[in-house]
């Protein structure tokens, strides 16, 4: 990338995080902001038929109490959740706030996931079709496209499967190989991804779905030829960040929020 092109990013980049402000909101005020969001999330997953059953959790930090996240209960369909679902549990595994069954391997990935990451606010895992189809190769993503280099280099690979994630051991294990990274392919298993909202959550999920897909579809017919280094180096910067993650999600949220506003209820 030339020296201008480089310039052009930063330019690109700065705008954006101009156009999406830190917002100044109370803690209470920002629980409700972090659960509207989270609520939207689950029923876009619902749409975009991520849910297998009662598999696929999604969590986001608490503002008030910082050692208690929100999750969304088990058994509940993705497609028709609503603010007044969620469950509040402590980093004990108790229900705080709510009524729900709270699902064990929700509770131990999510809460060693939050522990290990204090920086991070929300985490999103699910058995959605392609990624878990993706996670059976125990490989990385390759930089194949423009969206596939969000994850160049800020993704890992968890390279074991000791069955259903119920024990302690096993969430500190997950905890400690995401490491800073902001996603994780667990093999045998299906995608995990954390983010610093949980609109940069929801994306990086998304997202990371259909570029396993895409890479999928493109080893059926050919060998993908990936983009060299340095430029997927320097494309991460452009659609990789947190503010990008969080932007992208806008449109899904208000799609839904035109066609279904009862999900804040």
């Amino acid at each position: 990338m030339s020296e201008r092109d480089s310039n052009d990013a930063l330019m690109n980049v700065q705008h954006l995080e101009r156009f999406t402000p830190k917002e100044n909101r109370t803690p209470e005020a920002e629980r409700t902001y972090r659960k509207e969001r989270m609520a939207a999330a689950l029923r876009i997953f619902g749409k975009l038929g991520f849910a297998e059953g009662v598999s696929g959790h999604f969590t986001v930090r608490d503002p008030v109490h910082q050692d208690h996240f929100w999750v969304n209960p088990m058994g509940k369909s993705f497609r028709q959740m609503r603010v007044s679902d969620l469950i509040r549990v402590n980093h004990q595994g108790q229900v705080i706030e709510g009524h729900g069954i709270l699902n064990g391997a929700a509770f131990t990935i999510h809460s060693k996931i939050h522990l290990a990451r204090p920086d991070i606010v929300s985490a999103a895992h699910s058995h959605s079709l392609y990624g878990k189809t993706w996670s059976t190769l125990g490989r990385l993503l390759d930089p194949i496209s423009q969206d596939a280099c969000a994850f160049y280099q800020d993704h890992i690979l968890l390279d074991t499967f000791t069955g259903v994630v119920l024990g302690s051991s096993q969430g500190e294990h997950i905890a400690r190989a995401l490491g800073e990274n902001k996603a994780a392919i667990l093999r045998n298993h299906g995608l995990l991804t954390v983010g610093f909202s949980v609109e940069e959550t929801a994306w990086w999920y998304i997202t990371m779905e259909r570029c396993c897909q895409s890479q999928l579809l493109a080893e059926a017919v050919g060998e993908p030829l990936p983009i060299d280094p340095e430029c997927a180096a320097e494309t991460y910067l452009e659609v990789g960040t947190p503010e990008v993650g969080k932007f992208s999600f806008r449109p899904l949220y208000e799609d839904l929020l035109a066609a279904e506003p009862e999900f804040r209820k």
